[in-house]
């Protein structure tokens, strides 16, 4: 009988052709009827999505319907697997469905969903512009389309603002190198928000945090240029505007106020860290665009000391720069210095290294 021949072996007698035909329209008619019921499935709701998929691969390994109508069911599986959130199972059996019917819109739909899906931007969009060439009128894929072109577009905006800001802030690591500026853990934050220097023209232009060690009260200079001097920005703050307000007794006056910064205290950080730091605020934050550290580029700790403290006063005729530079000063995160008066009771305490920033 036919039903016991070999898949390769062909009829010999008009009995046998009458069995395989007989055989071939039963799993013909098996096939539809999976495909009719997984159909079905597909509209009961999710929770029959996985005996919807039961059925299109049954109705499949009938290996009995046409090509046309088989890429059907592989683009019927490729919709329930992209329901179900299997776009990479999507995307296979939508490409399998193109193979078996190059003019199935709706599999280079299903594809072109499913890599967009998975961030195959480019494969989307050639999924998109096939679909289209058999069907140009095609509404869904045109809006798919223009939805896949502007992904891209918003991604390489995207990547030119993580580019432009990851030069930019290895520009500025370079120029910290160059002027051998040691650049610690950022302090006072919430003071300082994510300010950091800019460079221009190859000039370094810092934000500087000020406080008043009596109070911590706090003030800034936002764009401290290194060549400048420290007099010539007192000498503006100074010269303008009514005395501070919690300032009673006028101590702090341009001629009483000197200038310090905490010597040899902070948390001297590697270039990768330093690098870190800079792209804080900028689109190139999430990236991880360093290399392994080498040798010598490893962070340095070196903590606050626990006998006094030891403050260094500033020569207000010095620019930025030649403080900066200083062997025994880190930079946290951006200059920061003290504001005494040589006139508050204050100063003594101060002078003395025993008091503590808070």
């Amino acid at each position: 009988m036919a039903l016991w021949m070999d898949d390769h072996a062909h009829p010999k007698t008009e009995s046998e052709q009458a069995d395989l035909d007989a055989i071939a329209a039963l799993k013909e008619s098996a096939a539809i009827e999976l495909k009719e019921q997984g159909n079905q499935y597909v509209k009961m709701g999710k929770k029959y999505y996985s005996d919807a998929i039961d059925c299109y691969t049954r109705a499949i390994n009938q290996k009995i319907l046409s090509d046309s109508d088989s890429s059907i069911l592989f683009s019927n599986r490729a919709h329930v697997n992209f329901l179900l959130g299997n776009y990479r199972r999507a995307l296979t059996d939508a490409e399998d469905a193109i193979r078996l019917c190059s003019t199935n819109v709706k599999a280079y739909y299903r594809a072109a969903k499913a890599a967009f899906s998975l961030g195959l931007l480019l494969e989307a969009t050639s999924f998109c512009r096939k679909g289209l060439e058999v069907l140009p009128t095609n509404e869904d894929m045109k809006k798919l389309l223009k939805q896949i072109e502007l992904k891209i577009e918003e991604d390489e905006n995207r990547k030119a603002q993580v580019s432009k800001a990851l030069g930019a802030a290895k520009d500025i690591v370079c120029a910290l190198e160059i002027r051998h500026l040691k650049m610690g853990k950022a302090v006072y934050q919430e003071l300082t928000g994510v300010r950091k220097p800019k460079l221009e023209n190859n000039i370094l232009h810092w934000p500087v945090l000020l406080l008043y060690a009596e109070v911590m009260s706090s003030d800034f200079i936002e764009d401290f240029c290194e060549v400048d001097t420290f007099s010539a920005h007192l000498d503006m703050m100074y010269s303008e505007g009514p005395p501070l307000p919690w300032d009673k007794e006028c101590f702090y006056i341009r001629a009483a106020i000197e200038l310090y910064y905490e010597a040899e205290s902070g948390f001297l950080l590697s270039n990768k860290e330093v690098l870190r730091h800079m792209l804080e605020g900028t689109p190139g934050a999430l990236t991880e665009p360093f290399e392994e550290e080498q040798d010598g580029d490893s962070s340095h700790n070196s903590s606050s000391p626990s006998g006094p403290r030891k403050w260094v006063k500033v020569d207000e005729r010095k620019t930025l720069h030649d403080v900066l530079k200083k062997d025994n000063y880190i930079i946290p995160g951006i200059p920061v210095f003290y504001i005494v008066s040589t006139r508050s009771q204050f100063y003594k305490e101060f002078q003395s290294g025993k008091w503590t920033p808070p």
